[in-house]
């Protein structure tokens, strides 16, 4: 009876400290959803059944497509006529074909932007549009800056039907369908983990001010793997151009960005146009660091990859057993190369058995 007559004691003095808890607990909930709302990428279900991170608020109602809806778009790459390029475009061109008519895809036409100034031997084999490249000397041996050069000249001359364009490259490899992963005026894009934006503030405030925002405004990506609306890309790629050129003429910022120069290029020229991304993680896989397929679309195969015969990594040295691009600069891997060892990672085996599928039913492989 003692212990009732306290607890009924006790009860209302319990129940407005619950209340207020309660309210205190729901402000700080609220407050911090407002605050996430306006500086965080949220996390949501995209009506493909993957995840994406909106770039500033959950994805507004009308510019989600609906679950039946088709919005394919145009793949298009930007290559040189060297041979290393030349195999790989076979390779990825390839793969696209077969992906293409499958159920889920959303992927439409193809074209190589061949920046070479003059066609070459593959122009019957992949649909090719001919850019020129830029004047003699002013890449300063850096032939990525031909990229976006690539891109203007192309949506000036090309008839693209798609209203959605893949920004995509030779060393891509299409391991399923590819649905259109972007939205509306959201492209969709893959987070790169070196690119950096709020750790080089000091070099991106040259070329994005302060004015124009945070430097957080900055998507950490490049150009590849994009989905963007045509319409976005026109207005961006002369901008993304201009960037380039203006951060490979700063000493500081060619030596601080390096290979990855024109990737930042792009980030910011998006900016600069108000344009953030939808970041897919699941957008592409990186072997040797990402260790199974998954459910993700690309294999990239931009990294050597090299192990013992026991299995394991031995990256900065050269394998026992190799699949490395570089190997293959001034011609094509021969047909039929050796599958990895034992305890080799699911995406590296993947990989090269993609590989020898597509050799092995190009015809004349051999040729450069």
């Amino acid at each position: 009876m003692i212990v009732r007559k306290n607890m009924g004691r006790l009860s209302p003095l319990l129940l407005v400290t619950l209340v207020l808890g309660f309210c205190f607990a729901t402000y700080n909930l609220v407050t911090m959803v407002m605050h996430n709302r306006s500086i965080s990428k949220w996390k949501v279900n995209d009506s493909n059944g993957g995840i994406f991170f909106d770039p500033v608020i959950e994805m507004p109602e009308n510019v989600k497509k609906p679950n039946n809806a088709k919005q394919p778009f145009h793949v298009a790459l930007t290559a040189t006529d060297a041979p290393y390029s030349k195999w790989q475009c076979r390779v990825m061109y390839y793969w696209y074909k077969k992906q293409k008519d499958l159920p889920g895809s959303e992927m439409g036409g193809f074209t190589r932007v061949l920046h070479s100034g003059s066609p070459d031997n593959l122009v019957d084999e992949i649909p090719t549009v001919i850019v020129d490249p830029l004047p003699a000397g002013l890449d300063r041996g850096y032939i990525v800056l031909n990229r976006p050069w690539a891109f203007v000249q192309w949506l000036e001359k090309a008839t693209i039907e798609e209203e959605y364009i893949l920004m995509a490259e030779p060393d891509h490899i299409f391991i399923r369908p590819l649905p259109n992963l972007g939205h509306g005026g959201y492209p969709a894009a893959f987070p790169f983990f070196y690119i950096k934006p709020a750790q080089n503030e000091k070099l991106l405030r040259k070329f994005y001010p302060e004015e124009m925002g945070p430097v957080t405004n900055i998507d950490p990506i490049g150009n590849s793997p994009v989905i963007i609306k045509k319409d976005l890309l026109e207005k961006i790629a002369p901008t993304w151009m201009n960037v380039s050129l203006k951060m490979k003429n700063d000493p500081e910022t060619d030596k601080a960005f390096g290979w990855v120069l024109e990737m930042y290029a792009y980030a910011v020229a998006s900016a600069l146009h108000g344009v953030q991304h939808i970041l897919r993680k699941d957008f592409m896989l990186q072997p040797p660091w990402d260790l199974e397929t998954g459910k993700k679309f690309i294999i990239h195969y931009t990294y050597g990859c090299d192990y013992n015969m026991k299995g394991e990594l031995t990256y900065g040295k050269i394998g026992e057993w190799r699949f490395d691009k570089r190997s293959y600069l001034r011609g094509p891997p021969p047909r039929n190369l050796s599958l990895p060892p034992p305890g080799v990672p699911e995406s590296v085996v993947t990989l090269v058995k993609m590989v020898n599928e597509a050799t092995a039913n190009i015809a004349n492989w051999d040729a450069e």
